[in-house]
């Protein structure tokens, strides 16, 4: 694994974090990154991003675990970040198929092995994330628990407009036209054309304004709206996702009272047979709780690292 770049000055995470390039099995170049435990390590957290996001994202969070006795390993999604691309359209995010998203964890988790990344392994997901990794536990992969920010287990739409959206998506992709853009969304990156007032995120001024910094000054991390065939492999695999069990694993699952871009209702849905999984509500929050008000973001990481010391000790064996 050669190195990569890492833009330690967007990321504002702790000290020691590097990035290399790695290669899935179809041959996608993929970003992978690691920061060390300050002291000696608990186990290690496997960050999962959200659509459209990066690395250097996740420094504040990645802090927050490494200063708790965690190392953390993370990624950039094919289509995403300064991983491969391989779509028509390198400006919008694109699948063909969600299973592609799992090569990319494999290649995680075989670089935390290769590196002697210390079990147990823990699973921290976002949105888009939020549904790969609730594949990853159901295909038995090796996380001894969970916690989703807002998981994308359905997607926000208004009931007459669900199925138009599945039609539409599926007949776009079959036809040869899945590389157009999904409408309602544009080719740049939201931050960049939504105005702080309004925005479907963060209520956190400060923030917002930190994520479009990454993006103005480092712009090859920007990505604009999925392609319809990413959402009609959305879709697809969602379907597909809540008609299996859920994994025996502890889980935490934070919503923001005012989400409007995943669908709560499906997490609900999803939380009435997961019985070691408990629904975590944050009053006023958007969409990012990882990054909203100072206050949010404390009580969300220090809530992820209780569960996390808790699914460690030997009782939770």
């Amino acid at each position: 694994m050669q190195p990569a770049p890492f833009h330690a000055d967007a990321a504002q995470g702790p000290d020691g974090g590097h990035a290399v390039w790695a290669q899935a099995e179809d041959g996608t170049r993929l970003r992978l990154a690691h920061w060390p435990a300050c002291g000696p390590a608990r186990g290690t957290v496997f960050l999962f991003n959200g659509r459209s996001e990066y690395i250097e994202k996740y420094g504040p969070t990645a802090i927050a675990l490494t200063r708790a006795g965690w190392q953390v390993a993370t990624l950039d999604w094919r289509g995403q970040g300064l991983s491969d691309r391989n779509g028509p359209d390198p400006a919008l995010g694109h699948v063909t198929d969600f299973a592609e998203y799992q090569q990319d964890v494999r290649s995680l988790l075989q670089f935390a092995n290769t590196r002697g990344l210390p079990e147990p392994f823990h699973l921290l997901s976002h949105s888009m994330g939020g549904c790969i990794a609730l594949r990853s536990l159901q295909d038995g992969l090796p996380f001894r628990s969970a916690v989703f920010s807002a998981p994308m287990w359905g997607i926000k739409l208004f009931p007459t407009v669900e199925p138009l959206a599945v039609t539409l998506s599926r007949l776009a992709h079959q036809s040869g036209q899945g590389h157009r853009l999904t409408p309602t969304t544009t080719r740049l990156s939201y931050v960049l054309h939504a105005p702080f007032r309004g925005n479907l995120l963060t209520r956190d001024p400060d923030m917002y304004h930190w994520m479009r910094q990454h993006l103005t000054a480092h712009p090859d991390l920007a990505l604009g709206g999925p392609s319809l065939t990413w959402l009609h492999a959305a879709f697809t695999e969602l379907k597909a996702l809540a008609r299996l069990p859920s994994p025996p694993v502890p889980a935490l699952i934070a919503l923001g009272s005012t989400e409007r871009i995943i669908c709560p209702r499906a997490i609900r849905q999803r939380l009435r047979d997961w019985g070691t999984a408990r629904l975590d509500l944050y009053l006023r929050a958007r969409h990012e709780v990882m990054m909203e008000t100072p206050a949010h973001r404390d009580r969300f990481h220090h809530s992820a690292i209780t569960l996390f010391v808790n699914a460690t000790l030997p009782s939770s064996l």
